[in-house]
């Protein structure tokens, strides 16, 4: 993978691994370790490997925005699980009212009683065809549309960036997707998750990079690396039990030790 080596963002390639980790309750509950150098790779066999150990899938696998794409959310409709990842676009579509509400994004283009798609100078968008897209093991399809005349346009150079007229991807589909994720995650329900996430799984990362120094891993080979990821996630938990049976077992003895004075 081309790994960034410093803090000026050199970087170079060297051999690494994805490691993900999934906390629920401060305890590291699944470790999965693989090749895939993108999170969206990474999340179906994570959940596979949480339900192989667990026996069933977990309900709100929240998640940043390196998870959510077409083909995870397809598999979570399939095995009952809800729809909290964030897709790579979803900080603009919820931060930047510039950007929703751009007058030539495709999504924000008036559909009139026809049902033909119009853009903000009233020009008609005509379907072209049907397309697959490369490598979606779901068979996702984006319907093209073009442009009947962008000649004369005054809005041309906002709207398109070449001569010829603007041709428009449209999914459906994965746009119904993404309000659904975006009405989740802005719930109260969802907030809170968000925010029980930032806090436990990246504080759990930290810990075991900062508090414990593990930066690097020593072993070569998958099978030796998970081990040693699993040792390492063993060891947090150990940690955290004791910690928090420290925890309740301190009330008692402060009581002892006041009785006794």
């Amino acid at each position: 993978m081309r790994i960034k080596t410093d803090y000026m963002g050199n970087d170079q390639l060297l051999p690494a691994y994805n490691v993900q980790i999934g906390v629920a309750d401060e305890y590291i509950a699944v470790v999965d370790v693989n090749h895939y150098r993108s999170d969206m790779d990474c999340f179906v066999p994570m959940m596979d490997h949480f339900k192989q150990t667990y026996g069933f899938y977990p309900k709100y696998p929240v998640a940043d925005a390196g998870y959510g794409s077409y083909n995870n959310y397809i598999f979570c409709e399939q095995n009952g699980i809800e729809k909290y990842m964030k897709f790579p676009m979803f900080k603009k579509e919820t931060k930047d009212r510039k950007y929703h509400e751009d007058p030539f994004r495709a999504v924000n283009f008036r559909i009139d009683e026809q049902g033909v798609m119009r853009c903000p100078n009233d020009k008609a968008f005509h379907f072209l065809c049907r397309k697959g897209v490369r490598g979606n093991q779901y068979g996702r399809k984006e319907e093209l549309y073009e442009c009947e005349d962008c000649s004369g346009c005054p809005y041309a150079k906002k709207c398109k960036k070449t001569d010829k007229n603007r041709t428009v991807r449209i999914n459906q589909e994965l746009t119904s997707m993404h309000k659904e994720v975006i009405e989740n995650l802005e719930s109260i329900h969802g907030a809170l998750l968000r925010m029980n996430r930032s806090i436990q799984a990246e504080g759990t990362f930290g810990i075991m990079k900062s508090d414990r120094w593990y930066k690097r891993i020593v072993r070569r080979g998958i099978h030796s690396v998970k081990l040693e990821v699993l040792l390492v996630a063993i060891g947090h938990n150990l940690y955290k039990y004791q910690k928090k049976r420290q925890e309740t077992e301190l009330p008692h003895r402060f009581k002892k030790r006041i009785s006794m004075g």
